[in-house]
């Protein structure tokens, strides 16, 4: 059997080209960036081939760095996995959940009650914040509900939880005022929307042959909850995702503005993410089967 690198310069190396940075790297495995550099020689010299190309301060991976950070990726995962497997089932029952304050408030712990009655025996445990964590670089997270763009990262899997409705909403006295005037007078609205939201008003303006100097731009949110909250108190009209704003359409809080007339964007906007190489854990498949048949 040929040999092969050691263990230490291995993970210098996934660490150094996952981070793209020998000081990120250092920090995440407790070592100096020269020692970091120290062990990528060693691998260097190991396979006679350079792995990065170091330049302004930044490292980029040849060609045979790609291969080898593709291989050490699935490799890696495939030992955090068996490690996983290994370990007291008390710690296996556990499931963490990262997504979005809006999706976790408004279309998740809603529906929690149902996942928990199916699987009694998995402890679910939420986190929330605006911008989705790299789950390479965050193993106490299982599973991450991303919003806005699906995710590209070698070794995650990213599945799309489908297409959604991104229209006006208003609370009805403001549209018994607004929804029906003439687009030339729509300078008037209030227009509210989520910073982090891919779909903006322009967007919709266009699609509806509405010129967008006619547009007086309203408060801005950096959540979707917030600018729902907001239209049902009369402050505007919303360009929000239907799924974020069910319950309120459903009581009557909400309604289209413009009632029929305009048109809506429909776009993929969350995507359920785990690391491919933990896609068979069982509490992981429940709770995807979970979800991808729930938003079905």
């Amino acid at each position: 059997m040929k040999r092969i690198p050691s263990l230490h310069a291995l993970r210098a190396f996934e660490a150094a080209a996952r981070l793209g940075s020998f000081a990120r790297a250092g920090n995440e495995l407790h070592l100096t960036p020269s020692a970091i550099s120290h062990q990528i020689r060693a691998l260097e010299k190991h396979f006679n081939k350079p792995m990065f190309v170091r330049a302004n301060r930044q490292v980029l991976l040849t060609q045979e760095g790609e291969r080898l950070l593709v291989a050490l990726t699935e490799a890696f995962g495939t030992i955090r996995q068996a490690c996983i497997e290994l370990m007291p089932n008390e710690s296996k029952d556990e499931l963490a959940v990262h997504c979005t304050p809006s999706f976790a408030a408004k279309w998740l712990s809603p529906r929690l009650p149902d996942f928990m009655s199916q699987e009694p025996k998995v402890k679910i445990r939420i986190s929330s914040s605006a911008e989705a964590p790299d789950l390479v670089q965050h193993p106490e997270i299982d599973v991450v509900i991303s919003y806005g763009d699906r995710p590209r990262t070698s070794g995650l899997t990213g599945k799309s939880l489908g297409s959604e409705d991104v229209v006006a909403l208003c609370a009805p006295e403001y549209e018994a005022r607004y929804g029906t005037v003439k687009i030339i007078s729509m300078n008037e609205v209030s227009w509210l929307e989520s910073s982090l939201s891919p779909v903006k008003w322009a967007d919709w303006f266009v699609l509806n042959g509405i010129p967008p100097a006619a547009m007086d731009a309203g408060p801005s949110f950096d959540r979707g909850s917030l600018v729902i909250a907001a239209a049902v108190q009369g402050v505007g009209v919303a360009l929000e995702t239907t799924r974020f704003a069910e319950a309120e359409l459903k009581a009557g809080s909400l309604v289209h503005f413009g009632g029929n007339r305009f048109k809506g964007i429909r776009r993929e906007m969350h995507f359920l993410c785990y690391r491919t190489a933990d896609g068979n854990a069982p509490n992981i498949r429940k709770f995807c089967d979970w979800l991808t048949e729930t938003v079905a």
